[in-house]
């Protein structure tokens, strides 16, 4: 029999306009470029080389720390994880994580003196990528712990005491958290409703957070919740370390998921859960720019271990196809399989370039590489997915086989398919990949808006309209010139990046599209204006091509890098060659679909959908969903639930 259903509960939520919602995002934006930014200047239509060229290197101390670490890592995944053994049980074991915390690996990012490793970006990820490949909910959790969880905020926002307090605890012993997302909450942070009430020397948290990514686990979390306004305090949106063990804080459920399925992630309550004063982290007010800016490099550990994940297909597609002959001959040397091959292979290569040489830039911190690392994981869990599910096709049935199932039959154990789901995520984490567009967008288009945004702004007076018009006429007179010509119509410019195989066409083809994707996101907010904002599908187009051409550089730029060290460079040379050829049809592509698609007719089917006017259409199925509520009820209060919390010692 049934259980009795749960009293509904009102929720209590913040209600905010689009417009309001816009505004809290935009001030959670770092507003200031005071470093170069290869990319920022991509989609101004100015081909920067000089700024990833030649590519930065790590140092010899690091190297040597680095390559150190993943021999003791690389040991500890052959002899120690079974991935198997996750995937089957959807747990890792206690003595899986107990070993990880004394190897060090959760402190990889954590500075020496705190007792972490003290691991440059390069080799963090070089890290995730080797762990992640042998169990991608190990690479999740620890990535989550160090990436988004306490150590990155405090490494750039906490307080010395902050940092000697928790640190420490961060490298060896504690597991962390970040929660940020509710059940009603997800990209639009206006809305948020965990309160963090001043009372004396400490707030009061009250609130439910989903999908929180180490919850049932950690031992600390980073606490995203509204401080409300009051005499003696700005509030807004504000950042706490909050001890997993505090009273009133409860794990109500454990999530399962089509993949990662050793994920300790869940639903966290907040009852009158007290939290010293000493614990916020930065001021009240600035936690979404605490979660953005942790954020900007926080996001290379996701491309990282996609980088993992195509290396892995590739050599299960190298692998089965040599061995699998069909008609004669193997799989491999038939062009329908032999073109997915070679995409794997080309794409590889030229994500592995992007996220090396984003990790580098952000080591060395001379260039502001927001917009690289955002197009990192845009570019890496696209492209990796595509990748996975290439390789499911190669291997026909067997890809969408289990490896438990082809294990039991006498075959090797090949989890293609997991591999798929595994990836799937990647694309709605840590901003999905709508999220990014827009996200990415608003930073390419920012010197636009510098100059020209009270101009399209309905809000602001004619005075204000008057003195930007005056302002963007001065930049524009000085800026668009400069997109009609340059050395990507020079038939000798990037010389040096011919060695047999011809690189330098493929640079002279960025130079020309960067300026040609510049030319078109100005006639687009020529004619669109304050319009533009709800153009998303064209502004997916346009970061779309920026992610291409910036891959498209890194890979020349490695292939060059491992020729002069004489590392692979010839057959370097030909993976980025046969890249940028796939590339530039890609960009193409885009090109073309910024201005012909279907848009404007999509919009309209949409209207209908949502008002039923093809209702008709859903007839003849029976839908297996229940009927419970679509968002869960997250009033305030305390635990109706067991708490699922299980901390690892």
């Amino acid at each position: 029999m049934s259980a009795a259903p749960e009293t509904p509960r009102s929720p209590s939520r913040p209600t905010v306009t689009e417009r309001e919602a816009r505004q809290v995002a935009e001030a959670a934006r770092e507003q200031d470029w005071r470093k170069p930014s290869f990319a920022k200047e991509l989609f101004l239509g100015r081909f920067r080389l000089d700024l990833i060229h030649p590519h930065p290197l790590p140092s010899d101390e690091h190297v040597q720390r680095g390559e150190e670490f993943l021999a003791k890592l690389r040991d500890f995944c052959e002899t120690k994880i079974d991935g198997a053994r996750i995937e089957r049980d959807a747990l890792i074991p206690d003595d899986v994580i107990t070993g990880l915390k004394e190897l060090g690996a959760f402190g990889m990012k954590i500075d020496t003196k705190y007792g972490g490793l003290g691991l440059t970006q390069v080799y963090y990820n070089k890290a995730l990528a080797l762990v992640g490949s042998a169990s991608p909910a190990i690479g999740a959790l620890l990535s989550a712990h160090q990436s988004i969880g306490v150590p990155q905020p405090l490494k750039i926002f906490g307080t010395r005491e902050q940092k000697e307090t928790f640190l420490p605890r961060c490298a060896r012993t504690d597991i962390s958290a970040f929660l940020l997302t509710e059940p009603d909450v997800g990209s639009d942070p206006a809305r948020l409703a965990t309160t963090a009430v001043p009372e004396g020397e400490e707030y009061v948290l009250d609130g439910v957070k989903l999908w929180t990514t180490n919850g049932v686990v950690a031992d600390l979390l980073v606490v995203m919740a509204r401080v409300p306004k009051s005499e003696g305090h700005r509030g807004g949106i504000t950042a706490f370390v909050v001890e997993a063990a505090s009273e009133g804080v409860t794990v109500e459920n454990r999530n399962a998921f089509m993949g990662l399925r050793g994920l300790e992630n869940g639903v966290t309550r907040f009852h009158r859960v007290r939290v010293p004063a000493a614990h916020r982290i930065g001021e009240e007010g600035q936690g979404l720019k605490i979660a953005l800016t942790t954020l900007n490099t926080g996001r290379l550990s996701l491309p990282a271990m996609c980088v993992g994940s195509g290396k892995w297909c590739l050599k299960i597609a190298r692998e089965w196809s040599a061995a699998r002959e069909q008609w004669g001959k193997p799989v491999a040397l038939h062009e329908a399989v032999g073109s997915k091959i070679a995409f794997i292979a080309a794409t590889t290569f030229a994500l592995e370039a992007v996220v090396d040489l984003s990790s580098q830039m952000a080591d060395e911190d001379r260039n502001d590489i927001r917009i690289e690392a955002a197009l990192a994981k845009l570019y890496g869990s696209e492209m990796a997915w595509l990748m996975a599910d290439e390789l499911v096709q190669i291997r026909g049935g067997r890809g969408f086989e289990t490896a438990a199932s082809l294990r039991a039959r006498g075959e090797r154990a090949v989890p293609a398919e997991q591999m798929l789901r595994d990836l799937r995520i990647n694309r709605i984490f840590e901003g999905s990949t709508e999220i990014m567009h827009l996200l990415i967008a608003r930073e390419a288009v920012d010197a636009h808006l510098s100059v020209a945004g009270d101009l399209i702004d309905p809000e602001k007076s004619l005075g204000d309209k008057a003195k930007a018009g005056a302002g963007a006429g001065l930049f524009y007179a000085k800026w668009l010139p400069k997109l009609v010509a340059g050395p990507g119509q020079l038939p000798g410019a990037f010389g040096g990046f011919k060695h047999g195989v011809d690189l330098s066409g493929h640079l002279r083809y960025v130079e020309r599209a960067s300026r040609k994707l510049a030319r078109s996101t100005f006639y687009a907010m020529s004619r669109w204006q304050g319009r533009m904002e709800t153009k998303q599908g064209f502004l997916g187009r346009i970061v779309d091509i920026g992610a291409e051409l910036f891959a498209m550089s890194a890979a020349c730029v490695r292939a060059e890098l491992l020729r002069g060290r004489g590392d692979h460079g010839r057959e370097a040379y030909q993976l980025a060659d046969a890249f940028c050829h796939q590339a530039r049809i890609r960009v193409e592509e885009l090109f073309g679909r910024l201005w012909t698609n279907t848009d404007d007719l999509d919009r309209k089917v949409v209207k209908g959908v949502l008002s039923g006017t093809y209702e008709w259409l859903e007839q003849g199925i029976i839908d297996p969903s229940d009927d419970g509520p679509w968002i869960a009820d997250t009033t305030p209060g305390p635990a109706q639930r067991e708490n699922m919390h299980r901390p690892i010692r």
